[in-house]
């Protein structure tokens, strides 16, 4: 469906809109998201060079979200580092097709403008604001913390 790259990039972005602007390192980053953090730094350039995050450098530096997450569609993500082939030609390149796709291939081009038309109705706010309790991947947005328990009694009751 997706490359692993797109995966990773989609994951790192929807950790960076749930830290509502605190910058984080690429190590914290792949932790979180469970990415390797050699991949990571890689997909966080491409991020970086599309304008999509900001990279500061230094003590309390890291990457931050330049976009607001409701206006930022899942398909503009993953166009900045991997974009879903289409099929508008042959791709062997076969005179006899021209501009008419064969029937695998005009499959194919249907499924991929679907699959573009869903990511680009999906923004990253959407997926943080799903209300299943299943969010991306599970360890985030961060769960408030539990209340503390209320401390035992130790002493008998009763007496002697």
């Amino acid at each position: 469906m997706i490359s692993q790259t797109a995966e990773y990039a989609l994951r790192a972005i929807v950790y960076l809109a749930d830290q509502r602007g605190s910058p984080r390192t690429t190590a914290q980053i792949a932790e979180a998201t469970q990415v390797p953090p050699g991949y990571l730094a890689k997909v966080m350039q491409s991020l970086s060079r599309t304008k999509l995050v900001h990279s500061q450098r230094g003590l309390n530096g890291g990457f931050t979200l330049t976009r607001d997450p409701a206006t930022l569609p899942m398909m503009e993500i993953i166009a900045a580092v991997d974009p879903i082939r289409r099929f508008h030609e042959c791709p062997l390149g076969l005179d006899t097709h021209h501009d008419d796709l064969c029937s695998l291939h005009r499959k194919l081009e249907e499924a991929a403008q679907m699959l573009e038309q869903k990511f680009t109705d999906t923004s990253v706010a959407d997926l943080l604001n799903a209300s299943s309790d299943h969010k991306p991947l599970c360890s985030f947005p961060a769960a408030p913390p539990a209340p503390a328990a209320a401390p035992e009694l130790t002493g008998e009751a009763g007496g002697e």
